[in-house]
């Protein structure tokens, strides 16, 4: 008989003709599927006379299939491939109708990069929260990513191999001077940096721990003469004249007016990523932030 479109092909019976296929033989597909034989034998007859085709040939060996059987089960495979992953899709969605993504950045991160992405973010997805928790430094964005506080985290490299990462940008040290500050030349040398007191964050800062280590390579030991936190008063500061300072330029922002700004003799910078968890289990919704954030940033080359 020929086949009636009306009379639509169950999902049971190309999974029953997959496992056919695949076994090479009705019995053992019986048992794999938890099926009778007969079930089995039943399903087969059924699809190959609602399609009017032989689709295995039978015999003492097993089943095999025939030309048009194997052209048959390709079919069958993508049909039901694309099933799951329709399903798949539909719980991609349903997960993305409400929760919460966690994202832990340093401080000039969070101000600067983050409302950009989550304002985006807001408007794809307004029915996930997200919140934002910000350091002074990335050791805490790390260790809420190990404790499980966070979702995604903000960083910068390099970060240890526990993390999964992505680059982001770069982010320049740049040499922030008083506005009496009179360079010789267009570009400052190292001696300039001695001409005002020196203005850092408190040690054990990374950021500060890789800018001291880049200029001692120059032969360069900075002293420093005042120890501030807030990276706003430190920029401040700089601009009363009490002192320069040598900073991530995305720390330094907003530079206030008459303070100014150049590269360091050497130039150097900090690579800035989004870090997970390594096989985290991300949710749907964490998954979208952190498809966003890689999105938003040109790929950095090297």
């Amino acid at each position: 008989m020929g086949f009636d479109y009306q009379s639509q092909l169950k999902l049971s019976q190309l999974q029953v003709l997959i496992a056919v296929a695949d076994c090479g033989s009705f019995s053992e597909a019986a048992l794999q599927l938890q099926l009778s034989q007969s079930a089995v034998s039943y399903a087969i007859a059924t699809l190959e006379e609602e399609l009017g085709i032989l689709l295995f040939m039978r015999g003492r060996y097993g089943a095999h299939l025939t030309p048009v059987g194997e052209q048959i089960v390709d079919r069958a495979r993508q049909i039901l491939y694309l099933m799951v992953d329709i399903v798949k899709q539909a719980n991609l969605a349903k997960g993305l109708e409400g929760g919460l993504v966690r994202i832990s950045a340093f401080r000039s991160a969070g101000t600067n990069i983050l409302p950009r992405i989550i304002a985006q973010f807001c408007q794809r997805y307004p029915a996930i929260a997200v919140s934002i928790a910000e350091y002074d430094d990335r050791a805490d964005v790390e260790d809420d990513l190990r404790k499980g506080r966070a979702d995604i985290g903000i960083t910068y490299l390099p970060t240890s191999h526990e993390f999964e990462i992505w680059e982001l940008m770069h982010d320049e040290f740049v040499v922030l001077f008083p506005p009496s500050f009179e360079p010789k030349s267009t570009q400052p040398s190292w001696e300039d940096l001695k001409v005002y007191p020196l203005i850092v964050p408190p040690d054990g800062c990374d950021c500060d721990t890789m800018m001291y280590a880049h200029c001692a390579k120059y032969g360069v030991t900075l002293q420093a003469t005042y120890k501030i936190r807030s990276d706003t008063t430190i920029v401040n500061m700089v601009a009363q004249g009490l002192g320069t300072a040598i900073s991530p330029r995305l720390a330094a922002e907003p530079i206030p007016e008459g303070v100014q700004v150049f590269s360091l003799p050497v130039p150097f910078f900090r690579t800035i990523s989004v870090a997970i968890l390594a096989d985290a289990l991300l949710t749907p919704a964490g998954f979208a932030l952190l498809d966003l954030l890689k999105s938003s940033f040109v790929p950095i080359r090297s």
